[in-house]
């Protein structure tokens, strides 16, 4: 999380501008879960395996989920060939695409918005949206929403619908800069963030251009961020139909994919939040 302790000339503006991404945020994934989802049943396949067998060159992500979670690097089948196109394109353009993570189960998703080094990025980002102030628990379950998709039907990576990624320069290795690298939690973290340079944002526009091209619509709240076939994509896409997939448990073994039977309730709920809340607060005044 960057440093939110030192006073900057135009820091009432980056609160606005965040406060009002948040926002938008919020009412964009409440309009996604109005959008109908009937699901294919479509199964997975191996991003990486299918990436050797067609001899394209991916980066992928070596760190883990909540701390000691494999990252799983799949995604629905069908989505394979647009994925393979966006890196085919990329490398044409001398860039290296990298694949920071896919799928998500459900315990991932929920750990992921329980483990404490994410939690008290979220409570220190409201805090600093609050100029100092202790957030109330309902801001900080509102920011969970956006932030950690802390309800299935919120979150395109438990519908295995999803990517995120980041891109490298194929001549020196360096990353393509887009203000902040993977996983920026700030006003730098929307997709139309103001507080990047003219050069970053131009990187952001031609990345997301190169992923759009093939399907891969972004999400305006993470610069890197791109998902196809859920209900976000048909209702930001105005296509007028129903979604192809929802939140899934996925068996390896078979390919066989099971929707969930409660996609409405959250992963963490208010009562463990509040608990969670308690904690960070403790951990952030002892810093």
């Amino acid at each position: 999380m960057p440093n939110h302790t030192e006073s900057r000339p135009d820091e009432d503006a980056r609160r606005r501008f965040w406060t009002e991404h948040m926002e938008r945020s919020h009412y964009l994934l409440q309009a996604m879960t109005e959008h109908p989802t009937i699901e294919s049943g479509e199964g997975f396949a191996s991003i990486a395996d299918a990436a050797a067998e067609a001899g394209v060159e991916l980066l992928f992500s070596n760190s883990k989920i909540a701390g000691d979670l494999d990252r799983i690097f799949y995604i629905r089948k069908s989505l394979i060939p647009d994925l393979l196109a966006i890196a085919r394109d990329m490398r044409e353009r001398g860039w290296l695409l990298k694949i920071e993570d896919g799928y998500r189960t459900q315990q991932m998703q929920t750990e992921l918005g329980q483990k404490p080094a994410v939690f008290d990025m979220i409570v220190g980002s409201c805090r600093w949206e609050l100029s100092g102030e202790t957030p109330p628990l309902d801001l900080i379950r509102r920011r969970s929403t956006c932030l950690v998709a802390n309800y299935p039907n919120r979150g395109t990576h438990t519908m295995g619908a999803a990517v995120d990624i980041s891109v490298f320069n194929l001549d020196n290795g360096e990353e393509i800069s887009r203000g902040k690298s993977y996983l920026e939690m700030s006003e730098y973290t929307p997709m139309n963030s103001p507080f990047i340079s003219p050069e970053e944002q131009q990187n952001r526009r031609e990345i997301t251009a190169a992923m759009e091209r093939h399907g891969f619509l972004h999400y305006p709240g993470e610069f890197w961020h791109y998902n196809k076939g859920d209900a976000l994509y048909h209702y930001m896409a105005k296509t007028g139909k129903a979604a192809d997939y929802g939140p899934v448990d996925w068996d390896p073994a078979t390919n066989q994919v099971t929707p969930y039977n409660d996609v409405s309730s959250p992963l963490t709920p208010p009562a463990a939040m509040a608990a969670h809340l308690e904690a960070a607060i403790a951990r952030l005044d002892a810093q």
